[in-house]
């Protein structure tokens, strides 16, 4: 019992080995009691007064003790339990961390290929290409814009010229 109680928690552990003193000191006082009275052999009725105090004394010694024993298996069972509950967390959070793990792995490996591949820098280069072809466009596109615009404006004069010639 001094081994478990020292095992519990520091505000229980006080109260019971303190309690657990007083019973050792109790027990050693009534060996010494009983000794003495066993050595004396001078009444027979007062040594078997004094076993059956004793006696009532124990047996109500040991009836605390068993409850306070009972207590205490009831207490380890709760703590079995806390355990058992804790290491069943910590391997769903080792399995969920394990699972993470393995996503950022999977996702390094994309970026890192990516990288390796040089894709970008090939769509970079195709990008700047499509914007000059665009840009080379647009300036075509209003370049003809104005010379049919000035055909149509030539025209329209040489046929009002013609028209109005004659």
């Amino acid at each position: 019992m001094d081994l478990e109680a020292r095992s519990l928690q520091p505000n229980v552990k006080a109260v019971l080995l303190a309690k657990l003193r007083e019973y050792k000191s109790d027990l050693n006082n009534l060996k010494s009691e009983h000794k003495r009275l066993a050595s004396a052999n001078s009444n027979q009725a007062a040594r078997d007064d004094l076993l059956e105090s004793g006696m009532a004394d124990a047996m109500s010694v040991s009836a605390n003790q068993r409850g306070q024993l009972m207590m205490s298996t009831e207490r380890l069972n709760e703590s079995s339990d806390r355990i058992k509950e804790s290491r069943r967390t910590i391997l769903e959070t080792e399995e969920l961390g394990v699972s993470i793990l393995q996503d950022l792995h999977q996702q390094r490996q994309s970026l890192l290929h990516a990288n390796d591949t040089n894709k970008l820098h090939g769509v970079d280069d195709n990008i700047s290409k499509s914007k000059k072809i665009l840009t080379n466009m647009s300036r075509r596109m209003s370049r003809n814009k104005w010379i049919i615009s000035s055909i149509i404006v030539v025209a329209i004069a040489l046929i009002l010229y013609f028209k109005l010639s004659k």
